[in-house]
């Protein structure tokens, strides 16, 4: 009777355990994007937290942490309670740039947080002021060269995506202790560029397509394969005479380690649902996002996205000049 009495014991026990745990989430989630508002990696997560909120029966609440290129905010999100309640949209700086950027950093992208999934690629532009005085790339390569102890370039901090692809960027045109100019976030940097403080920066499509358009900054390339839908009349950096500089950011969901696998499997369907939507889908192309795969949507896929671009910037992002 006695075992029969701590067998049913244990399995309600469980059972309550398992009910708890199908009820998330029970309140709303906060989602910790690691910049100012009206960058991309904050446009991203707010067209794609949006979305998942339906989903999840529960608003997620974009929360904006600046600072330490992006460190800041991703520390905080991923030192916080493993309950499914706080996560974090980062991206290529602060997960896959930030350990050879910051020695002391005070998380493990690689082993020491739970993905999610990939939200979306971002291909990289290189855009100035608009009259900024080189016509073309060749024009602003020959210049920049020629005029390093003048020439200032904008970034988000260090170890964000614009400081990382800028920096890739300078080295490759042997101007790597270029005037460099850190901001809080892209969007007070972009701001900057468009008043015409700043000369140019490299940056994610998501924040610098509608400026183009408009004709309030310049766009010289893309730094990928193809051009942009998006921006069709913008070059690829190898149309333009720049083909050596490749490189594509990207913007992801991941939450603390040891999560319940109940909340991390409602989070991944959640924003797989959200990048099938139709409307999500469009605002995301029309900014010239690149929509993940399936399997770069998964934790194990986009953990693997991580691992692969950190092993890839690390030596050149160690070596560069911190500024």
């Amino acid at each position: 009777m006695k075992k029969l009495l701590l067998g049913l014991t244990a399995a309600l026990a469980m059972t309550a355990s398992a009910q708890a745990q199908s009820k998330y989430p029970e309140r709303p989630i906060t989602m910790i994007v690691p910049f100012a508002a009206g960058g991309p990696t904050d446009i991203i997560a707010r067209i794609v937290g949006e979305n998942m909120s339906k989903t999840l029966g529960q608003q997620i609440v974009v929360e904006n942490v600046a600072g330490a290129g992006g460190t800041t905010g991703i520390t905080r999100a991923l030192t916080a309670a493993p309950d499914g309640y706080t996560i974090a949209m980062g991206h290529l700086g602060t997960f896959s740039a930030a350990p050879a950027t910051y020695p002391g950093l005070k998380y493990d992208p690689i082993n020491g947080m739970q993905t999610i999934g990939l939200a979306g690629g971002t291909p990289i532009l290189i855009v100035a002021k608009k009259n900024f005085e080189p016509k073309d790339l060749k024009e602003f390569v020959a210049y920049v060269k020629a005029n390093s102890d003048k020439v200032n370039e904008a970034h988000a901090g260090l170890g964000s995506v614009s400081w990382t692809t800028c920096t890739l960027l300078k080295g490759q045109l042997g101007v790597p202790k270029l005037n460099s100019v850190a901001y809080r976030g892209t969007g007070p940097a972009l701001n900057d560029l468009v008043s015409g403080q700043i000369d140019f920066m490299c940056d994610q499509i998501v924040s610098v397509s509608e400026q183009v358009k408009a004709g309030t900054i310049k766009a010289y390339a893309i730094a990928s394969a193809q051009r942009s839908p998006a921006l069709p009349d913008v070059p690829t950096t190898k149309e333009a005479g720049l083909p050596e500089y490749q490189i594509e950011a990207w913007n992801g969901i991941a939450a603390p380690k040891g999560m319940p696998k109940e909340a991390v499997d409602k989070l991944v369907d959640a924003l797989d649902k959200a990048l099938n939507d139709e409307t999500v889908k469009k605002r995301l192309l029309d900014l010239g996002t690149v929509l993940p795969t399936k399997e770069e949507r998964t934790p194990a896929g986009f953990a693997a996205l991580i691992k692969r671009d950190a092993d890839k910037l690390s030596p050149v992002l160690a070596a560069a000049p911190k500024q």
